[in-house]
């Protein structure tokens, strides 16, 4: 097999030049216009609508920059400011906790719960009342993240943040089409985080949405999206406004990349189910699935964990040099690391897994490392059970994309039934 095998690649439709030439025609090409409207109609509907027979919701969609600016717009709507504490899923990437920082405020980060991955509400509950005791204050929001496409227990989150007076801004970044009792995941708190960037279920090359929960609430987020201009025949701020409008050339993307939604959606679905078939009988992988009925994840990546007892072939020279760039294609961006190792990272077997994986032409990558063992969030405070760094330790994503085949899941499986000594 020659071709490498990506964890996820963008899938085009062969609508999209259609939008784009059309908005190269109409000279829209600014971060405004008409398909960016139709986008936001679009997504609108296609969150709005359920999957138990229910009538549908009635949420407005703003689109966006990057999935960063959405979560950054969100929490400046639910008021989050310097001094203020806002939750945190721990087991996720950095764009769910960044964007805290830029409002001057402080991440609280809350562990996983070990069948979906996710906040664990036991623990959610215990740190909003141990946040009050210390601060006399409680959080501002709370945002759980739907991690590798998998849902949380947004019923109990919700549940505890109504009960306390939090508002939730739920990070279905990865979570597009994910669902829990029917509902899609962005649609059950006050905002919903959307992401489109080029590895995501579907792309508009970079950017991202907010679901907001009415047009008057995402009229307030587009204000401040566009520089939070006041209406004089000239610029006039009185707030602090951003510029994270998306583009008419993007929003076009996305609008040919909405009529293979659901078709990506359905691949998705599909490579898990091969895995499952496949991955079976290996001794040691664990295949991490839905947990219950009520979770129908996306599965926007595939992934599985390696028991520490399990030899892979190589594991004794893991880490023995400092990689040259970052898994995932960030080399050339990232600062050249003080030494191979640091003192929490994935298990050697792990990463010898990932190696034997490359050198076959599979991109894998290790689950994220949690956010309360970052050193950029030493001093945060974190609420922890040991889930996500045991999973970390564990964990790998494998190729997942529109455009891996059934041939390359059995390439992969083959390769890591291969890697492990028997």
């Amino acid at each position: 097999m020659n071709k490498r095998i990506y964890l996820c690649l963008a899938h085009m439709s062969g609508r999209e030049m259609d939008f784009i030439k059309e908005a190269f025609d109409s000279n829209w090409v600014v971060p405004m216009g008409p398909n960016v409207n139709a986008f936001e109609d679009e997504l609108a509907a296609f969150v709005n609508r359920r999957q138990d027979g229910a009538a549908p919701l009635d949420k407005a969609v703003a689109c966006l920059s990057a999935g960063t600016a959405a979560v950054h717009l969100a929490l400046l709507a639910c008021g989050v400011g310097p001094g203020d504490e806002v939750l945190v899923q721990s087991f996720t990437f950095c764009a769910s906790s960044h964007p805290v920082t830029y409002l001057g405020a402080t991440p609280v980060f809350v562990d996983s719960e070990p069948d979906s991955w996710n906040i664990d509400p036991d623990l959610l509950e215990k740190a909003i009342k141990d946040r009050v005791a210390v601060t006399g204050h409680k959080p501002k929001a709370i945002i759980p993240v739907a991690l590798y496409g998998m849902p949380y227990r947004i019923d109990r989150i919700t549940e505890i943040a109504d009960r306390h007076g939090i508002p939730v801004v739920e990070d279905a970044a990865e979570g597009l089409g994910s669902t829990f009792d029917g509902q899609v995941l962005g649609t059950f708190g006050r905002y919903g985080v959307l992401s489109f960037n080029g590895n995501k279920m579907i792309t508009t090359s970079g950017g991202g949405a907010l679901v907001c929960p009415d047009a008057e609430a995402k009229n307030h987020v587009l204000f401040y999206a566009t520089q939070a201009r006041e209406s004089y025949p000239y610029y006039q701020h009185e707030h602090i406004g951003y510029n994270y409008r998306m583009s008419n050339i993007c929003a076009g993307i996305g609008r040919g990349q909405m009529t293979v939604l659901d078709d990506h959606i359905a691949h998705h679905r599909h490579v898990q189910q091969q895995y499952r078939s496949l991955l079976a009988g290996i001794p040691g992988i664990t295949l991490h699935d839905n947990p219950s009925p009520r979770h129908r994840s996306n599965f926007w990546l595939c992934t599985i964990t390696i028991d520490p007892s399990v030899k892979v072939r190589g594991q004794d020279k893991a880490y023995a040099a400092v990689l040259a760039g970052a898994v995932g294609g960030a080399a050339g961006v990232t600062h050249a690391a003080a030494s191979a190792t640091t003192d929490c990272q994935p298990n050697a077997n792990v990463e010898a897994m990932r190696s034997a994986l490359d050198a076959a032409g599979i991109e894998a990558r290790p689950l994220w490392k949690p956010m309360h063992r970052q050193p950029v969030y030493s001093t945060a405070p974190a609420y922890t059970n040991g889930v996500s760094e045991a999973l970390f330790r564990t964990g790998l994503c494998l190729p997942a994309g529109p455009w891996v085949t059934d041939d390359d899941l059995r390439h992969i499986a083959t390769t890591i039934r291969s890697a492990i000594e028997q």
